[in-house]
């Protein structure tokens, strides 16, 4: 008997974050579960929750915010095509994502990191600007 076949009327909720990729280890998983950074169905689930095919989750990873839905259930971490399969993503939760990617890529744009340390005369100017600003 297969174990995949087993286990797919349902499966445990930070067992399927880890095999879909949301999460590097399952205990990862478990943390995020626990400190309610994942949803189903609108309500806080425990990491033993079961979850089925038809599920609404929404995980907070980070700063990005995924609403999915589950379309598979597999106990074994894949490749991410494989894992990609297992859930589906809203297209507002994508463009969110997307803006969210695009206004922090624009927040870098004006950045550039000095070429070399500062010498010794900038060094107590910058000492100086900082003893202004703690009045």
């Amino acid at each position: 008997m297969n174990l995949d076949a087993a286990v797919a009327a349902d499966i445990r909720l930070d067992v399927w974050l880890w095999a879909a990729r949301f999460f590097k280890t399952r205990s990862l998983a478990k943390q995020a579960v626990e400190t309610g950074k994942v949803d189903v169905g609108g309500q806080r689930p425990k990491p033993s929750r079961l979850i089925r095919i038809g599920d609404a989750l929404r995980v907070h990873r980070g700063e990005e915010i995924f609403e999915i839905s589950v379309r598979g259930l597999s106990a074994t971490r894949g490749p991410a095509p494989v894992a990609q399969a297992l859930y589906e993503e809203s297209e507002a939760s994508r463009r969110a994502r997307e803006e969210l990617r695009q206004r922090r890529a624009a927040a870098h744009n004006g950045y550039q990191a000095p070429e070399h340390k500062p010498d010794k005369r900038a060094r107590r100017l910058i000492r100086a600007l900082g003893d202004i600003d703690a009045l």
